[in-house]
């Protein structure tokens, strides 16, 4: 049985954009200190799928789970969100 509709998706900003066909995506999430209880900002970094070369630094993006492209490479940009201004 197949889970086509069950993909995860995040949305971050497009920290980098050198790469042909591959940006960086940098996703923010807070979560709280499991003793303290204080808010922390966590940042994890993501190789995503640009098949049109068409996002730019700045620009806010919905990436979406996929096959593994390449060694790095898992994610593919489903949308641009915002465009860097």
């Amino acid at each position: 049985m197949s889970e086509r509709g069950n993909k995860k998706q995040l949305v971050g900003l497009v920290a980098s954009d050198k790469n042909d066909k591959t940006v960086v995506v940098e996703v923010t999430r807070r979560t709280r200190h499991p003793i303290y209880h204080k808010y922390i900002s966590r940042r994890k970094r993501y190789q995503a799928h640009d098949e049109l070369n068409d996002c730019r630094v700045g620009d806010r993006v919905l990436i979406e789970e996929c096959r593994p492209l390449s060694r790095h490479k898992h994610w593919r940009i489903k949308q641009v969100l915002d465009r860097a201004v």
